[in-house]
């Protein structure tokens, strides 16, 4: 999720969409209390039933699971982060299409940049556009890490009949997102940290991502259950 925006920096000559100091607030930050509270989980029907893992054949890292998480769930996420990105952008005047290839001229020291409207863009008002895009992309990571701790509290048991009794984790997604307004719209911490105070509309772009990553989840869960030990099954546990 975070190396993707330097790919499309680089292959697609895009502005920048989150900043170096930006993935340790993700790293470092909103990262931290979700991932601790699933430490507190309990533990999921009918795991006790499961025969152990082979120290042999099954790995704690394998290509399953870096296919799982980075293949898939990681794609997910950033797609979620990327179109909260071009919706800010093409709300302040630039249209995905434009953003392809104009990082040249977004970084240059020029005042009479124009967008898709023909509305000229001093260098000034370029960098705060692009602080403003990356907090977008920052809060799609946010709220997309908000469903993925949620689809991983349990393997194979549904996150419905599993439920949410776990009130640390309850408490870490709402003090994640604190965090993330804290750094976002505070003044001076968000200048410091390359963040802009967003819209609060802008928040809204990655829930349908975060929706979907959560419904897939869901399904991968059903489908293991519905065909143990097919070829399903078989690639998407581990």
């Amino acid at each position: 999720t975070e190396l993707t925006p330097f790919m499309m920096y680089v292959l697609f000559d895009m502005p920048l969409a989150l900043g170096t100091i930006t993935i340790l607030c993700v790293d470092l930050g909103t990262d931290i209390m979700p991932s601790l509270s699933l430490a507190y989980e309990k533990p999921e029907r009918g795991i006790m039933s499961r025969p152990p893992r082979d120290p042999v054949k099954d790995k704690m890292t394998n290509a399953k699971m870096v296919s799982f998480c980075y293949g898939q769930i990681g794609l997910i996420e950033a797609s979620g982060g990327f179109f909260a990105y071009a919706v800010c952008l093409a709300q302040c005047g630039f249209w995905p299409s434009r953003a392809i290839g104009m990082r040249t001229f977004w970084d240059a020291d020029v005042n009479d940049m124009r967008d898709s409207y023909g509305q000229e863009w001093t260098y000034e008002q370029r960098k705060k556009l692009e602080k403003a895009c990356q907090s977008c992309f920052f809060i799609g990571i946010v709220v997309a890490q908000t469903a993925n701790v949620l689809i991983n509290k349990t393997k194979r048991v549904s996150l419905f009949r599993h439920g949410m009794r776990n009130m640390q984790m309850i408490a870490a997604i709402l003090a994640t997102l604190a965090l993330a307004c804290f750094l976002v719209y505070t003044p001076k911490i968000n200048d410091a940290l390359g963040l802009y105070p967003i819209k609060g509309l802008w928040w809204l772009p990655a829930l349908p991502f975060a929706l979907y990553l959560m419904a897939y989840a869901e399904l991968k869960k059903l489908m293991c259950n519905l065909f143990p030990g097919s070829w399903y099954d078989n690639e998407l546990n581990w």
